[in-house]
């Protein structure tokens, strides 16, 4: 049976837009027999609960909910990282389909902008594809009623170096030539480091066009992460949100830069999975060989990383990602996106309504929805344990 909090009082909304809160609020507005609703419906509510959502995300039903949701009356408000847009947007219209009278904001304003929002207390909680660090965490400690910031890894999920080349679908980028490519050292297409692992293809004696973030980005930093540990010698730079060097093309988001790449030939970037829009994803060498994202070869390097040592309790599960693995098979460009949330909230029902949210999101069907809207990577039993248990010790 799915329990209610039935605080009728909190219809307070931040963040939105009026035109999204109005959409937003009409979307509360459905019936008990929510599932049958026509798929036109299901698509304005999606589309509603977040800045944007995937054009497949719909077929005709809600996204899946356990038979033990716990359900809240009232607003919960979160931003940050776009990486988990399109999670986030199926987790909300999962947990709003079956709760009619809780009403769940989602801003995607880039990972940095969520934890500066998060600690200033515009928000109930932070998507982040970087863990908050001890700074941030101290920082955030007078929102927190004075206690510790915890960092909830929910979203697993594969980064893409994507890239647009006329007649080319297939290409091999060893992690140094990769390093090159985005720190701008090889600026054409047919330079000998390319050629030399993809001798069948047609490179084109063409300027490459590389595309950054712009925004204080999760997925810069797991990125450069990637660039530093894999290719030291080739990537003089440490691991950063912010992009380190002028950049020749920038956008705003995973989509900003899927959509920038996509317009211009000879461009690449990196997003993550989701965002790939169709474009091509290169095969990203480990030691001897060349292997292609997915899911699975992604889940391999986490399933494998301990804890971060500066996590600030037991309940903080930041994890410490080995990304310059050659094991075979794995994909090592991966991002662990997070929810940071407070430990102790000063108002009882915001932290109810947290919990009560996070608890469907790394439910096992909360993470199959969003692995088949996504292409994420469920966490695994071991870990939804963990999360499970640190969701449980939030309190007020």
């Amino acid at each position: 049976m799915r329990t209610t909090d039935t605080d009728e009082g909190d219809r307070s909304s931040v963040l939105p837009s009026n035109k999204r809160t109005r959409t937003q609020d009409r979307s509360q507005r459905r019936s008990s027999t929510y599932r049958g609703a026509a798929s036109a419906a299901l698509a304005g509510l999606l589309l509603a609960t977040t800045a944007c959502g995937s054009d497949d995300a719909v077929q005709g039903s809600a996204p899946a909910v356990p038979d033990d949701l716990e359900c809240f009356s009232g607003s919960l408000h979160g931003s940050g990282s776009s990486a988990q847009e399109n999670a986030m947007t199926t987790w909300i219209a999962g947990f709003q389909s079956a709760c009619e009278d809780a009403r769940i904001y989602y801003d995607s304003i880039g990972s940095g902008g969520g934890r500066n929002q998060f600690i200033d207390g515009a928000v109930a909680f932070a998507g982040t594809d970087s863990a908050m660090d001890p700074d941030e965490n101290a920082d955030a400690l007078a929102r927190c009623g004075d206690t510790d910031t915890i960092n909830l890894p929910t979203y697993v999920v594969a980064i893409a170096v994507v890239f647009n080349l006329e007649g080319i679908e297939e290409l091999n980028l060893g992690p140094d030539t990769v390093a090159r490519i985005f720190n701008q050292d090889i600026t054409h297409w047919n330079d000998p480091a390319i050629a030399e692992d993809n001798p069948d293809a047609d490179l084109p004696d063409l300027a490459i066009t590389q595309v950054n973030r712009a925004d204080d980005s999760g997925t810069t930093e797991n990125f450069t992460s990637y660039l530093a540990q894999a290719a030291p010698d080739s990537w003089p730079h440490e691991a950063d949100g912010q992009w380190p060097i002028t950049p020749r093309e920038s956008a705003q988001g995973n989509s900003g830069i899927a959509d920038t790449v996509s317009r211009a030939e000879g461009a690449i970037g990196y997003v993550e999975m989701s965002h790939l829009h169709g474009l091509p994803a290169a095969n990203i060498g480990v030691g001897e060989e060349f292997v292609s994202i997915s899911p699975e070869a992604a889940a391999k390097v986490v399933a494998d990383s301990p804890r971060r040592e500066e996590n600030t309790n037991e309940y903080d599960l930041a994890l410490d990602l080995d990304y310059g693995t050659t094991e075979p098979g794995s994909y090592p460009m991966v991002l662990v996106s997070y929810e940071a949330v407070c430990l102790e909230y000063p108002d009882e029902k915001e932290a109810e309504r947290v919990k009560a949210f996070l608890k469907y999101v790394v439910s096992p069907e909360g993470q199959a929805e969003a692995s088949k809207e996504t292409d994420s990577t469920p966490v695994n039993d071991a870990l939804r344990t963990d999360l499970l248990a640190s969701i449980e010790a939030i309190g007020s």
